[in-house]
């Protein structure tokens, strides 16, 4: 296999470390730069088990400093971008819009100006994977599902700004001839997830017996998904999907959020030696965010029959396994939540 540098924007994240233990496992010929600005969500300590690999190399930067974003592209010359890196949590996005716009859309086209620049016009074996969400696509009755060809329907500022940035992805495409591709995903779960997103949240106040806030009456629906199958599925479009496609990633298991939130109280019961149903007792409904779409569902068929990606787990499997993880990890879990896993990247980072 030929070698190339590929840059991973985000890779100190949730998703984004476990595509970039992905990409530096399996490609030990290629350069992997992890790409990330560090802030409350990226996390270094998610990939204490590869940092020290010969073919992996960390840069802290900002998507949005337009000149910094610039010279490490023309430093390093990477035959491909996996763009992960953006604000992603929707409450955050109601209270401060501005930077999802500036972190999600100016960031990206900087992405793209930089790697326009170096590139030229000779596109051979470069491509620029652009990790979208399914939100974009806006939201379902009880029927219905999201394909490659639903029209854009964003809802909140989060899914506007995602929708902005897939636009400006296609429109360097068509524009310019930029080689890409665009995958959707539904929403991930797995290990490393930062404790605001409602998986990780519910486990850690379950553990310390802390209320367990539930959206309105709960039946918010969503399609699950392990992240690392979808980190599996990144690497098979990044590698084999057709130029200018798009691909809906998701985990053909939906769940009402209530339904979710009691099968997690259930095994972690089990898994705590706690009484049955006790920690059903900690929800808690709440009022509902502005906004808030009813459901979404991915209709993962194109990326199953063209690429032969499926999941690996059933919901119920991924969810054992995630809870393990946690209950494994809680110095993990308390550095992120206390805010002292900074510390880690002053010590062996100087920053």
């Amino acid at each position: 296999m030929d070698k190339k540098t590929i840059i991973i924007t985000g890779g100190a994240g949730f998703i984004g470390s476990h595509v970039v233990r992905e990409f530096v496992k399996n490609y030990p010929e290629y350069l992997i730069i992890n790409l990330d600005s560090l802030t409350y969500a990226g996390n270094l300590e998610n990939l204490t088990d590869i940092e020290n690999s010969p073919n992996y190399r960390f840069i802290k930067a900002d998507i949005t400093d337009e000149k910094r974003i610039d010279e490490i592209f023309e430093t390093h010359r990477p035959d491909g971008v996996i763009h992960l890196a953006a604000e992603s949590h929707v409450d955050r996005s109601i209270s401060s819009p501005l930077e999802f716009v500036k972190t999600n859309v100016l960031g990206t086209v900087n992405l793209l100006n930089s790697a326009r620049k170096i590139w030229g016009n000779n596109f051979e074996g470069k491509r620029f994977h652009h990790v979208s969400t399914d939100e974009v696509y806006g939201a379902l009755g009880e029927t219905g599902i999201f394909t490659e060809e639903t029209s854009y329907d964003p809802h909140s500022p989060y899914s506007a700004s995602k929708a902005s940035s897939d636009h400006f992805v296609r429109a360097y495409g068509d524009t310019y001839g930029l080689p890409y591709v665009i995958t959707n995903c539904s929403n991930n779960y797995g290990p490393n997830h930062f404790p605001e997103k409602l998986i990780p949240l519910c486990i850690n106040n379950i553990i310390h017996k802390r209320p367990l806030p539930v959206y309105g009456e709960g039946l918010n629906t969503r399609d699950w998904l392990y992240v690392i199958d979808h980190a599996k599925a990144i690497d098979l479009v990044f590698h084999k999907g057709k130029n200018a496609e798009n691909y809906n990633v998701g985990g053909f298991n939906e769940w009402k959020n209530i339904d979710l939130v009691r099968e997690l109280c259930r095994q972690m019961d089990q898994k705590l030696g706690r009484q049955k149903g006790e920690s059903e007792e900690l929800i808690t409904f709440v009022k509902d965010r502005p906004g808030h779409d009813l459901r979404y569902a991915i209709d993962a068929t194109k990326i199953n029959s063209e690429l032969g990606w499926k999941p690996s787990v059933t919901f119920e499997e991924g969810l054992s396994k995630t809870i393990d993880w946690y209950l494994e990890n809680q110095d993990w879990l308390e550095k992120v939540t206390s805010g002292d896993y900074m510390n880690y990247y002053r010590k062996h980072y100087s920053i």
